[in-house]
């Protein structure tokens, strides 16, 4: 067998091995959106039918039509994403710029805590963050949610920015330093326009992972009329006997839709502000 002929299977193979992870990755999405359209009563057919018989937008129809509130937890849900991710953009905008310029003897310390931290799952967190939020009288409010999605977000969120910061000369702050600039201006008008795309890159993490957030909303909100979207779907429309498959995947579709935005039209960003604070120097 020639070298070509070797080379051309292998990435023959290679392919075939990208389609089939293609497949199981987006399989799960083409099903939901294609439950959707069919009625509740082919949802339930065996075998299942891969392509509506008649498709229907009765799903949609009937979620913005009969459930008023699904609009309460898609609204509760925007609102906790956008606070949430503008505290976290805030937060680890400063604290990344402290960790990457200020050198002291603890950084390494600091650095470590925050990485040592992530290691604990959210559900070894959530006893004492509501017993610290029932205290404070924040346990069941929309404030109380917000801080506790930032503060889940944070460790990872300044580290990734610290990163970014490091990647930016230092050369270019002492220029702006001998030319009278303080601390302050040099950071917003010299080193931020630069770190933009990891701004955004930690910002879009921030809100699809408060967009999802299940966890936190489900153990620190108890009133129906603050609930986001995951805990809300979750209790109201998921029923102990029977589910309304095409209802709930209308459901999916819709709330998926925000997500999908964001990441279509600022995925060069992201992906530029990853790769850009991979690397340093």
């Amino acid at each position: 067998m020639s070298i070509k002929t070797k080379k051309t299977l292998l990435n023959v193979f290679k392919w075939a091995v990208l389609l089939i992870i293609m497949f199981f990755l987006l399989f799960p999405i083409y099903w939901v959106v294609l439950t959707s359209f069919k009625t509740n009563m082919e949802s339930y057919l065996y075998p299942p039918t891969f392509l509506p018989k008649a498709p229907t937008l009765e799903g949609f129809i009937n979620l913005f039509t009969n459930y008023p509130e699904f609009f309460i937890y898609y609204k509760n849900n925007i609102i906790v994403s956008a606070l949430s991710t503008i505290l976290v953009c805030m937060v680890a905008l400063f604290s990344g710029y402290a960790l990457s310029r200020v050198r002291i003897n603890w950084n390494k310390y600091v650095i470590a805590f925050l990485l040592f931290s992530q290691m604990f799952p959210v559900v070894s967190r959530l006893i004492s963050l509501y017993g610290l939020l029932r205290d404070w009288g924040l346990l069941n409010t929309t404030a109380g949610l917000v801080l506790s999605i930032t503060a889940g977000q944070l460790p990872f969120s300044i580290t990734l920015m610290a990163s970014f910061f490091d990647a930016v000369p230092r050369d270019l702050e002492e220029a702006a330093f001998i030319d009278g600039a303080s601390r302050f201006k040099t950071m917003f008008q010299v080193v931020m326009p630069l770190v933009i795309p990891g701004l955004l890159a930690v910002g879009i993490y921030s809100f699809l992972v408060a967009w999802d957030d299940y966890l936190y909303a489900s153990t620190l909100i108890q009133n129906d009329a603050l609930r986001t979207l995951s805990t809300g779907v979750t209790l109201r429309y998921l029923g102990e006997l029977s589910y309304d498959w095409s209802l709930v995947n209308s459901i999916s579709v819709v709330g998926t839709l925000p997500m999908v935005f964001v990441f279509f039209f600022f995925q060069k960003y992201m992906i530029k502000g990853l790769t850009a604070g991979a690397v340093k120097g």
